[in-house]
């Protein structure tokens, strides 16, 4: 008989930043080649930054939940 163990939430919390933050820091590095509009914030890319920040909190949520996943 198999062992089904069920994902932690914190592993789909981890998936959704995961995505999201490549979404966005692929849109950050867009948008440094082919500018739509000037803002005041434009030459800081907030879009890069904060997609890099999401990647990077979903990447320590996604990586530990995986691994407890895969030992058991």
């Amino acid at each position: 008989m198999s062992s089904n163990k069920m994902y932690s939430i914190w592993f789909f919390v981890g998936v959704m930043l995961t995505v999201l933050g490549l979404i966005i820091v692929s849109m950050g590095i867009y948008y440094i080649f082919a500018p739509e509009t000037q803002t005041r914030l434009a030459s800081l890319n907030p879009s890069l930054w904060w997609g890099a920040i999401m990647l990077v909190a979903g990447l320590l949520f996604l990586i530990p939940s995986w691994i407890e996943h895969r030992k058991a």
